[in-house]
């Protein structure tokens, strides 16, 4: 099982799978993007087996790059982790307070976001395509911790994770547009004459979103290992054939 870890300490460990051509299907570990199911079964009970957790602890949910988010809990345990028909549906973040409950989250260029708060445990992954950021799920998700949850940004520490560097992420006018809208992204887009695209920081992005809902910069970490350019990444712009990353969050 290949796995970076971000961060694992004696109240929690957090990462992503890599991309292992030593490993069956390169270590996929999405269903609903594979050869064989059972196959990322087997990858997935290898990463159970890395956090020391049953695969029936795992949650996921049917991504659609929306804005969606869900709280969950230790009674949700299972959903999405053995077949994709029973996970949260139209969903792209998930947060819970709950211990041993391990929150998935799955992407191939896409920004992964994982969120902790130190003081009160709560836990967050997040899905954040292009098309996530333009809607701001981030910020939505962040609103909803602040606001109604009463986390406060001071004690919340963010891992953005690997995904599509700026360089390899071209666009045309018409994506480009809808990021100049959220008026806070201009200096993370610069246009390529010689090709007529645009390329856009997704990752910087998204740690400006953060920003500017109250979290310090210094408390937010971008990995920029790009999964377009890295044996290690799954990237859907080089092969929309492509596996998935599994983005892991668990409260111990």
């Amino acid at each position: 099982m290949t796995a970076k870890i971000y961060l694992n300490d004696e109240q929690f460990i957090s990462g992503m799978t890599q991309r292992d051509p030593a490993e069956p299907e390169n270590n996929n570990m999405a269903l609903h993007a594979c050869e064989n199911p059972q196959t990322v079964l087997t990858n997935r009970k290898n990463l159970a087996q890395l956090l020391d957790v049953p695969l029936a602890d795992f949650i996921c949910t049917q991504q659609t790059h929306s804005a969606n988010f869900r709280r969950v809990s230790a009674a949700d345990k299972g959903r999405g982790a053995y077949n994709a028909e029973d996970a949260f549906s139209d969903t792209d973040a998930l947060y819970t307070y709950d211990a041993g409950v391990v929150l998935c989250s799955f992407a191939a260029d896409c920004v992964p976001v994982i969120i902790r708060d130190r003081k009160t445990g709560l836990i967050a992954v997040v899905h954040s395509g292009w098309q996530g950021t333009i809607k701001e799920i981030v910020p939505k998700l962040l609103h909803q911790l602040i606001k109604i949850e009463q986390a406060s940004p001071a004690d919340l520490d963010i891992q953005i994770g690997a995904a599509i560097s700026q360089q390899h992420f071209e666009v045309d006018h018409d994506v480009y547009s809808k990021f100049k809208t959220l008026g806070y992204a201009d200096e993370f887009m610069y246009f390529n004459d010689a090709t007529y695209k645009y390329h856009i920081d997704n990752q910087a992005t998204v740690k400006r979103q953060c920003e500017v809902a109250g979290v310090p910069s210094e408390q937010i970490h971008i990995d920029r290992t790009c999964t377009f350019s890295s044996a290690d990444g799954f990237s859907y712009r080089q092969d929309n054939k492509s596996g998935r990353h599994l983005i892991f969050a668990m409260k111990k």
